[in-house]
């Protein structure tokens, strides 16, 4: 399975967590959008970073475009790159923040907590 293949099944795969099996309906909500707007920029700067200084290298093979020479530096943007990094990895990246919200609004809408709850100590609380 290509990097490529993964990446949209992981997208499948938080969508419809979210939707169906959480129903926490984050990729309904302008919020969500506005938040992953955000994330997405640092995401783009860090990929940037890393794939760009070549401390991370991808195969060209397994990603969209894909067709520089094996010692040649990734292109900025073109041949399948964003920020120097494939395509793909906005597709985890959304997986990633996806499914990490929709769980977090899940098992808090469950009342699953830390013990101790958070908040003021036990003493100053209000009863």
């Amino acid at each position: 399975m290509t990097y490529t293949a993964i990446g949209v099944l992981a997208v499948v795969i938080a969508v419809l967590l979210d939707l169906f099996a959480c129903k926490t309906r984050m990729v309904t909500r302008p919020i969500f959008w506005v938040s992953y707007a955000i994330i997405v920029f640092f995401q783009l700067i860090t990929n940037g970073l890393f794939t760009g200084t070549q401390i991370v290298k991808y195969n060209d093979f397994a990603i969209i475009g894909g067709s520089s020479p094996q010692d040649a530096a990734p292109t900025f943007l073109g041949d399948g790159r964003v920020a120097f990094a494939p395509a793909e990895d906005l597709l985890f990246g959304f997986a990633l923040i996806l499914l990490s919200l929709s769980l977090w609004v899940f098992w808090g809408r469950r009342g699953l907590e830390n013990t101790p709850p958070s908040g003021p100590p036990v003493w100053r609380r209000n009863n």
